[in-house]
């Protein structure tokens, strides 16, 4: 597995990205919201969400609020961040011993955003988010439709305000962030059936032994 990542300043194109992502968001928020988000598992255990039904059985809509916000216990979200995290669920995709990585959670968390974190410590992981983003270079953090690779401070932080996120904590008290989770679940092993030969033959019990003949008048066996 080869995992590589990116900190590194964005060009003057991160603009008109930031505001083609904004005219969007202007012109779908209110019909996603009103549709409800959808969870959806794709083939390789990947879990990402959507406005859009898709044709698989395995997707079921998610109460708003719910995307990103799966370690939030008891913990009831403002009105206003229930409404960007139903419309613009935020994954962040990461590795262990990454500083770009670190930097992109921090500032996630300075802003209360929820998200979800995926991790990548496999090789099928690897793979994985290869078809996902065309790259193995971390962290990735997807706002709802929108994909961005690399850490930028400046580039994450037109996004998020594009999306609507506050830009600092409204999160409760309670608020307890969901468990980072590998990107691809792993399959319990099956139990393996204990061998068996071809042709079992019952076990016989061994022949009683043959005591040695008396030698003592009494005639007494042991």
């Amino acid at each position: 597995m080869n995992i590589s990542t990116s900190s590194t300043p964005r060009s003057a194109n991160t603009r008109l990205r930031v505001a083609v992502f904004g005219a969007v968001l202007g012109l779908v928020s209110v019909s996603a919201f009103a549709q409800g988000v959808y969870r959806i598992v794709g083939p390789d255990g990947r879990v990402s969400y959507s406005d859009q039904p898709p044709p698989a059985a395995n997707a079921r809509p998610v109460a708003p609020g719910a995307a990103g916000a799966a370690g939030n216990a008891g913990a009831q979200l403002p009105f206003e961040l229930r409404q960007v995290v139903s419309r613009y669920p935020v994954v962040l995709y990461t590795s262990a011993e990454c500083a770009p990585c670190n930097s992109g959670r921090n500032l996630l968390n300075a802003r209360g955003i929820p998200y979800s974190e995926k991790t990548i410590t496999t090789n099928e992981d690897a793979e994985a988010l290869k078809r996902l983003s065309g790259q193995t270079s971390l962290p990735v953090v997807t706002i709802g439709s929108q994909q961005i690779k690399g850490y930028s401070d400046a580039e994450w932080t037109q996004f998020l305000d594009a999306a609507g996120s506050p830009k600092q904590s409204a999160l409760p008290s309670a608020y307890r962030r969901a468990a980072p989770t590998p990107l691809v679940a792993v399959a319990p092993a099956a139990p393996t059936a204990p061998a068996t030969t071809a042709q079992s033959q019952p076990t016989e019990a061994p022949a009683p032994s043959v005591a040695p003949p008396a030698t003592n008048p009494a005639g007494i066996r042991f």
